[in-house]
């Protein structure tokens, strides 16, 4: 029922408007008036479709939240404790922080935010393009590497469609998938076969679909698929499948990028980030390589000045700032290795900046480190409840959070 106020010039009295909607979808009005002046009722309105009591989204139950890792003031409030005294090892962040030209290029470029980022766009694209031996138009500068998901979505996706992901892996394959109305189906790496990646697995679980999404290294687990065996993937499904490549990690490895296979593919697309090696993570920051055959779809589905300028700026600098990198990338490999040889549980070996552990129960694990100073990420979210994921520190932190770890499980 909805009411509201009528005024009469003569009675001045209120009166109150009654809709009721009827099983055959018709709406009875009643305007009831204390003088008696109006009454009666309207049954000829027939509404376009149901009358619903609010605004409501579309059926989103399907979509399954992306759940990111408890930051320290989060976490220190919770427990009360001095943010201080935490050590924040879920996230895969850059232990070192951001690239000191990086911060410097982001300051500088303070002065100038009223301004639309066009020129440092353009300047970012070339660079990136430099680097990788491409043409500027098969650059795709997004905003993180989940926006370059997210523009893949939108270039070949249809209602109907359908794509594979890895399970475990990143929620958001799945979530970029639904919101363009297309189905998602699975392929399992198995955690007692090292959760190996191989064209074989993938192509069990393949049907025609329209996007494959691979993680190399992979995210929770750290395994990697070989160019070989991507390229072996690529051969084998239709012309008019897309294999996406997500190399967000993809500093951190010895292996071979896929950016190899572009140069003769156009059923390839390779993603990157800024997020991980170059520290840029809050600046949300990634982009794509892509064939030439279809690069100009970028125009059509990039959200105007998507990329802000301080960041465009900042990956400029970044990209610049070898020291950083280098010095991340070495304490990365040492990180794993320490890890890997001092925690006292079972782990897999990784080529990310993590290293994921079977520690039993993972939420109680998780929780008795956080009260003790270290953030680790349970993993459970990803379907591995008995498993945490230790994202690799400094020298410091990576061996104060094994210690703590241990003292945990031998508890």
């Amino acid at each position: 029922m909805v009411g509201f106020e009528l005024e009469n010039s003569r009675v001045a009295k209120r009166a109150r408007l009654r809709v009721v909607q009827t099983p055959s979808n018709h709406l009875i009005l009643t305007v009831e008036n204390p003088t008696g002046f109006w009454s009666g009722s309207i049954t000829t309105l027939k509404t376009r479709r149901p009358y619903l009591p609010g605004m409501k989204p579309r059926d989103l139950s399907d979509h399954v939240p992306y759940r990111a890792g408890r930051g320290i003031t989060e976490v220190a409030r919770e427990l009360g404790l001095n943010p201080d005294d935490l050590h924040k090892l879920s996230s895969n962040e850059n232990p070192f922080g951001p690239s000191p030209r990086a911060v410097e290029a982001i300051v500088d470029a303070a002065e100038s935010v009223h301004t639309y980022p066009k020129a440092a766009h353009t300047d970012l694209v070339e660079a990136l393009a430099e680097t990788w031996a491409l043409d500027p138009v098969q650059v795709w500068l997004t905003p993180g590497g989940d926006g370059f998901l997210d523009y893949l979505a939108r270039a070949f996706l249809d209602s109907g469609d359908r794509v594979l992901v890895p399970e475990p892996g990143f929620a958001y394959y799945a979530m970029s998938a639904h919101y363009r109305d297309a189905g998602v189906d699975q392929y399992h790496l198995s955690k007692h076969d090292g959760f190996e990646q191989t064209a074989e697995t993938i192509l069990e679980a393949y049907d025609d679909h329209r996007i494959i999404y691979v993680t190399t290294p992979h995210n929770p687990s750290g395994s990697e698929m070989t160019l070989d065996e991507i390229e072996t993937l690529t051969e084998t499904t239709n012309e008019d499948t897309l294999v996406v490549v997500d190399e967000a990690y993809g500093e951190f490895t010895s292996n071979s990028s896929a950016r190899q296979l572009l140069d003769e593919r156009d059923d390839v697309a390779v993603l990157r980030t800024f997020s991980k090696a170059y520290g840029l993570a809050g600046l949300r920051l990634g982009y794509g390589l892509v064939p030439r055959a279809w690069a100009s779809a970028y125009e059509r589905v990039n959200t105007p000045f998507a990329v802000n300028a301080p960041a465009c700026y900042a990956g400029l600098a970044a990209l610049d700032d070898d020291d950083h990198v280098e010095r991340t990338v070495e304490t990365v490999h040492w990180a794993r290795t320490y890890i890997r040889e001092t925690l006292g549980a079972p782990t897999w070996e990784s080529g990310g900046n993590f290293v994921l552990a079977e520690v039993g129960n993972a939420k109680d694990v998780t929780e008795q480190a956080q009260r003790k100073g270290t953030i680790i990420r349970d993993c459970t979210s990803f379907g591995l409840s008995e498993c945490i994921r230790v994202s690799c520190g400094t020298k410091e932190t990576t061996t104060r959070a094994v210690a703590t770890l241990n003292e945990v499980l031998d508890g």
